[in-house]
């Protein structure tokens, strides 16, 4: 089953038009929308399967997520969800997704990131954790092969 929490009305994070476009873009494969809603001098910081990461910059940002999750043939998002933690912006999306650079069948990611807005409402400051793309199996890459055939409900670099 594909289940999408509605996470625009979450009142209660700082920033919520900024949290809605990055989960939208997120959403669209739309990565300039993403960069537009991070400070021009936002800082990722990231710890993927491969190891700690980081980048600067709102363009540098959007191009990473768009190596990520650009350029595939299927892409479902799964879950996402916003919420505050100690006056953090905690936001986290699960995806599924299809990509000849990943190998055949469905894979899955996860993301949970904490962020930091600026004086002007962007994204300033983003800590990611990522799980990597999973390939599916058993029960989960059947149901996903039944729902291509049009029968069922469905569920290289680091993602």
């Amino acid at each position: 089953m594909t289940t999408t929490r509605d996470y625009r009305g979450a009142s209660a994070v700082p920033g919520p038009g900024r949290v809605g476009a990055v989960l939208d873009s997120l959403a669209a494969q739309d990565f300039a929308q993403l960069g537009d809603a991070l400070a021009a001098d936002a800082r990722l910081r990231a710890l993927l399967p491969s190891g700690p990461m980081e980048w600067t910059g709102a363009e540098v940002i959007a191009h990473r997520f768009a190596r990520w999750f650009g350029e595939t043939e299927e892409f479902q998002l799964i879950e996402a969800a916003a919420g505050e933690v100690g006056g953090r912006l905690h936001l986290h999306w699960r995806l599924r997704l299809q990509a000849e650079r990943l190998g055949p069948g469905w894979f899955t990611v996860e993301q949970q990131c904490y962020a930091d807005t600026g004086k002007d409402g962007r994204i300033a400051q983003l800590d990611l954790l990522c799980t990597g793309y999973r390939p599916e199996r058993g029960a989960g890459a059947a149901r996903a092969r039944s729902a291509e055939r049009g029968g069922g409900e469905t569920e290289p670099d680091d993602g």
